[in-house]
């Protein structure tokens, strides 16, 4: 009689953790997010750019190098190119960082102020679950496109 009362209270115990559970827990699909995001699109038109710059960069310093004949000064003039196209690439990546660690910020925001408004207690990714009643997607998406 005593193991069946512990069963019947595990049970019950488990059926209430999981309903409280369910309820707590939203997901959305960051995917989605990041494609919606203007600031993401804008750093990746600035990434390109910055690809560019760097070829064409480079297109100039050789054909500069090619035009010296003195072995010295050929290597020297190597080396400069080279220390500032590492300048360059440096601090390129950099902004970069800075970049995608404000938009991360900025986004993490977004999800954790939706889902406290939604009164949730966590959000997971969508491509960490296969089904899930409580996607808060749509609003993360509408409120990262009015970032400015």
């Amino acid at each position: 009689m005593e193991i069946k009362k512990i069963a019947i209270m595990a049970a019950a115990a488990i059926f209430c953790t999981n309903s409280v559970l369910a309820a707590g827990v939203a997901s959305v699909d960051t995917q989605k997010v990041l494609a919606a995001s203007a600031k993401v699109a804008a750093l990746q038109k600035k990434e390109a750019a910055n690809d560019k710059e760097l070829y064409n960069f480079l297109e100039t310093a050789n054909k500069e190098i090619a035009k010296v004949s003195d072995v010295k000064k050929k290597e020297d003039l190597q080396n400069k190119y080279s220390k500032q196209l590492s300048d360059k690439k440096e601090k390129m990546a950099k902004e970069h960082v800075a970049q995608i660690k404000k938009i991360d910020e900025e986004i993490s925001k977004v999800i954790a102020d939706q889902a406290k408004a939604k009164g949730y207690d966590m959000v997971i990714t969508k491509g960490v679950v296969l089904y899930s009643a409580n996607d808060i997607t749509e609003d993360v998406v509408k409120a990262v496109k009015s970032i400015k």
